[in-house]
């Protein structure tokens, strides 16, 4: 008994010099880079995560970051959720609305004074360890974004039809945006105030980290990423995004893409006749060449196709860059002001 009374009692001397050694090392890095001035608030949207929210808390408060940095926005728990976070002593706010777009929304309100907004999911997936890294490449590199990319994958952490998921997600918004980004819906990122205020928070549900960075990307700012680790969820049951929120998001991009480059949009469907300007083509001149049949009403519309599928694809690539050249000027006229 005595044994195991004073194994504990170690164990828990070490945790404690070890999460000391930690915040002092947070802190090192953000005033080396003279970041110490700077503000941030620690969001954690959440909705039935009593199983996984008090460990988070935990983790967040054992580096250093003051409770009255930390704001938890509920979206109606039942589970007890709320109760464990009064009992951190963090502050724990009613959301307006539904979903996890309006507990961003919620958030925006109440980062006055603040210059950062980090945001992380209740749900134990990201280690709050990354909070200094991510604000400290934020302001000391300038970046008006800091995505959490999950690249180191706990076994078990994603499934491989959630992974495929992801991947055609971020394929398909980065054809649309013109951007070498690896993790837009990841759940763990820093973004400027300023920024989360403009934003129109026209998504619903999951689809508000997808809005954000199709609006920093589009605007100009910069955006960059962080490796992260990525755990698996403490309880399973709770675990909220389906197929169906998938298609949204899917839907969310193309909806966005419209909003922020309607020209490169437009021309990028256009370019589709391609699809079916080409093989009926090639049907026409092979029955031309080897059978010796001539299809004149098809030949001229698989050249009419063909054409008008072929300039927009082109004008599509020139709206690209056009919209690239643009955001250059944006981004040195924002320097110019500072």
């Amino acid at each position: 008994m005595y044994v195991v009374t004073a194994f504990l009692i170690g164990l828990r001397f070490l945790l404690s010099v070890y999460s000391v050694s930690f915040r002092e090392r947070c802190l090192g890095v953000m005033e080396s880079s003279g970041c110490r001035g700077v503000k941030y608030l620690v969001v954690i949207p959440v909705l039935n995560e009593v199983k996984a929210i008090g460990f988070v808390l935990d983790e967040v408060l054992s580096i250093g970051i003051p409770r009255d940095n930390v704001v938890v926005v509920d979206g109606g728990s039942t589970d007890g959720t709320r109760e464990v976070v009064f009992s951190r002593g963090v502050k724990l706010v009613d959301q307006f609305g539904k979903g996890k777009n309006d507990a961003i929304k919620t958030a925006a309100t109440l980062a006055n004074g603040f210059d950062f907004i980090v945001v992380m999911d209740g749900d134990y997936t990201y280690p709050a360890k990354y909070i200094p890294i991510l604000v400290e490449k934020a302001c000391r590199e300038g970046y008006d974004l800091v995505i959490g990319a999950r690249r180191k994958l706990e076994p078990g952490a994603q499934s491989v039809l959630y992974r495929f998921g992801n991947k055609v997600l971020n394929t398909v918004f980065n054809t649309l945006f013109g951007t070498k980004l690896s993790d837009i819906l990841s759940g763990m990122y820093v973004v400027r105030t300023n920024i989360l205020k403009e934003l129109g928070f026209e998504s619903r549900g999951f689809g508000i980290e997808s809005e954000i960075v199709s609006h920093v990307v589009s605007q100009g700012y910069r955006v960059s990423e962080v490796p992260i680790e990525y755990r698996k969820r403490l309880d399973t049951s709770a675990k909220k995004l389906r197929i169906i929120h998938g298609i949204r998001i899917f839907l969310e991009i193309v909806r966005m893409a419209w909003r922020y480059n309607p020209t490169f949009f437009i021309f990028l469907l256009g370019s589709l006749m391609l699809v079916i300007g080409l093989p009926l083509g090639f049907y026409v001149a092979y029955h031309y060449f080897f059978t010796g049949i001539k299809y004149y009403v098809k030949g001229l519309v698989a050249i009419v196709l063909t054409l008008a599928g072929f300039q927009s694809l082109l004008l599509a690539i020139l709206s690209l860059y056009m919209k690239r050249s643009e955001l250059r000027i944006l981004r040195e006229l924002r320097r110019y002001r500072k």
